[in-house]
This record gives C-alpha cells, sequence and structure tokens, in this order.
C-alpha cells in the first residue's frame, strides 16, 4: 500500500488501473485459483445477482440449495432469467442434508448449475461443501458457492474443490470494505456464461468482466469507487501480513472458544462444531425469552448481539467473531455479556466458569 498524502475523504484520485490486476491476484492466492478472479464494483449481493444474471436462460436447469434468505433470492434472480429452478430447502437455521441433495440430483430431470451457500452468517452454520461438491462433479454440474461470509474464516481451495463460481465479499473475515466484491470463474462456467445472448454494458454483465481480462486487466469498465479499492487494497495487505492460514486458524480458535464459554454457561451452541461456521456462533434462548428482550440487556451493558436472520422458528441469537472481533476480547465480552443479560432476563448463568473456559481455550 503506498503513502496516499491526501484526505481519504475529499478529492480522492483515481485508483490506478494498473493495481486492479495485482488486487485480483491477491484474491486469487486467498482463494486459491489460478484461474480467472474479477473484481466487481458494489457489494457482494451484486456480484451474486450478476452471476444468476449471467447464467440464467431458458432452458438452464439449476439445484439451488437454500439456507437463508440469501439462497432463496440467488432462486428468484435466475427463474428472471428464464431458468428453471428447483429449491431444496433445509430445515430453519440448518445446513443442507447430503443425502437430500444426493437425492434431489438423482430425482431427475438433469441439472446443469448447483448453487450453495458456504458458511451462513444469517444462523451460523457451515453447509458440507466438499461433499456436495464431489456429487456435482460426479454428474457434470456447474457449481456456484457464495462464499462471502466463509473467506478468511474457512479454507476455501478453489482449484483443489472444483468450484465453478465462488464469488467473495472482502467485509466480513477479511475486515475489508463493503462496497466491492470479487468472483473467481472457471472456464467451464464462461462457456456457460458467454453461450446465447448474457447481458452486457450492466453491471450486472459478467461479459463485460470477461472483456476486461481478454483486453489485458486493463481499466475495468464503468468508473470504480477509488475508496472502495484503496480499502480493499489495505485489507489485503494486511491479511498477507499475518498470514491467510493464520487468519483463519483465529476465526477457528474465537469460534471454539465461544462455544466452550457458551457450554460453561450453561448455553450450548446451536449445531455441532462440524455443521458450524467460524463466523458467528448461534445460540438458542430459553423458552419464553423474547430475543429482542435478551439483545437489548446485551446492549445496556455494551455488548451487540444479534437475532439469527430467516429462521424464526429456531428463535436464535448470534455471537459474532468475524474479522477484527476474532479475538480473545471480543470473544470474551460476547459471552460474558449474554450472561450478563441472561440474568437480567431472570435465567441462571455461570458467568465464572465461561470466562474461565475461554481463558483456558486461548491459554492452549
Amino acid at each position: 500500500m503506498f503513502d496516499l498524502g491526501w484526505n481519504p475523504l475529499l478529492s480522492t484520485p483515481s485508483y490506478p488501473a494498473e493495481r486492479y490486476a495485482l488486487l485480483a491476484d491477491t484474491i486469487g492466492r486467498i482463494l486459491r485459483c489460478r484461474g480467472d478472479v474479477v473484481l466487481v464494483q458494489a457489494e457482494a449481493v451484486v456480484a451474486l445477482e450478476a452471476v444468476a444474471a449471467g447464467l440464467a436462460r431458458p432452458g438452464l436447469s439449476a439445484l439451488n440449495l437454500v439456507t437463508s434468505p440469501y439462497g432463496g433470492w440467488f432462486g428468484q434472480w435466475l427463474r428472471r432469467g428464464g431458468a428453471s429452478v428447483r429449491n431444496l430447502v433445509a430445515e430453519p437455521g440448518l445446513p443442507i442434508e447430503i443425502d437430500a441433495v444426493a437425492e434431489a440430483l438423482d430425482a431427475g430431470p438433469h441439472i446443469d448449475v448447483l448453487a450453495v451457500v458456504h458458511a451462513e452468517s444469517a444462523s451460523g452454520i457451515l453447509n458440507p461443501l466438499p461433499e456436495i461438491l464431489a456429487l456435482a462433479h460426479a454428474r457434470g454440474i456447474v457449481t456456484v458457492v457464495d462464499a462471502v461470509a466463509s473467506v478468511g474464516g474457512h479454507r476455501i481451495d478453489v482449484d483443489d474443490l472444483g468450484i465453478d463460481i465462488a464469488v467473495i465479499g472482502p467485509q466480513k473475515a477479511l475486515g475489508g470494505p463493503a462496497g466491492v466484491s470479487a468472483l473467481s470463474v472457471s472456464q467451464r462456467a464462461w462457456d456457460l456464461v458467454l453461450k446465447g445472448d448474457p447481458p452486457r454494458d450492466s453491471i450486472l454483465s459478467l461479459a463485460d468482466l470477461k472483456g476486461w481480462i481478454d483486453d489485458g486487466r486493463r481499466v475495468l469498465p464503468g468508473t470504480p469507487a477509488p475508496l472502495e479499492f484503496f480499502a480493499l487494497e489495505a485489507a489485503l495487505d494486511r491479511i498477507e501480513a499475518e498470514g491467510l492460514e493464520n487468519v483463519v486458524a483465529r476465526h477457528a480458535l474465537a469460534a471454539s472458544a465461544t462455544r466452550a464459554g457458551l457450554a460453561a454457561l450453561g448455553a450450548p451452541a446451536w449445531v455441532p462444531a462440524a455443521k458450524a461456521s467460524n463466523l458467528v456462533t448461534a445460540v438458542p434462548l430459553p423458552e419464553a425469552l423474547e430475543p429482542a428482550s435478551l439483545i437489548a440487556a446485551a446492549g445496556r451493558l455494551g455488548v451487540e448481539l444479534t437475532e439469527a436472520v430467516g429462521t424464526a422458528p429456531a428463535r436464535l441469537v448470534r455471537l459474532n467473531h468475524t474479522g477484527p472481533r476474532a479475538a480473545f476480547q471480543t470473544v470474551l465480552s460476547n459471552v460474558v455479556g449474554y450472561g450478563a443479560a441472561l440474568r437480567q432476563t431472570g435465567h441462571p448463568a455461570d458467568i465464572s466458569a465461561a470466562a474461565e473456559a475461554i481463558s483456558a481455550g486461548y491459554s492452549r
């Protein structure tokens, strides 16, 4: 990252066009991808919609695995483009079951595209990505993986897993800006995108981004927001300085310490560790305790808890240990704050035992 030498909020200079390719290469290293990586000048939900717009067309058949509202939106976008979509919806707040995926694929007709969210920040679950991808590969299906929440918090190996399209956003585990995103695209996925009449001259146009690659990765289409790219560069510099493996390990430690603290508190986590994301930990509330009441009690103590999204029947509260928050002090504050809020609402909680469990986890 070079010295800026200017007010970052006023009269921002253009981000040097020759550095876009360097950013893409850095993201490729994070994703362990030797293929094409393209930058999208918007939040990751736009990149996901662009993927749907680029793939969707009459005659295309997709299996869309839904474990949150994000997966539901992806199916809607595919249908809007004329694709035939079968949604396989998981139980509220839970990962998709691999046996259900196999049954859906075997039921026919042939599926061209399979889409799945890797880690769900909405509910703190982790879908069984390697197993899902193995089923898709055995049937020659193009795969789309929403890795927005998982990149940096979990190991993502695009080439080894054979992911055709992986969409990421730097605002979560990578600790970067929300206004820019990226995706990796295999040659097989490009062949499908460029077949027919894909969108052009649009922020949703993957074909335009392929033009950027074919033109030597020089000037991105449109007018990129320079602050977002300067911020992305700074975030990626920080990731490379810490080391990606260390970033992933830091998130894994934060998740395991959170779970240990909750167990000692007497409030077990929502799903087993093998089915849980490293980014947030969800915990079910005691009967008759409304999420809003507990969240408000924690807020009065200066601790931010949030309700799980799209999982109303499960009544979950999330403890966030994503990005810079994947650290001892935040994990301790989250769990102690949760325990104190439980006490304030009339429920028992062994806060001392929770603090000791978290400290023990970080001492090993």
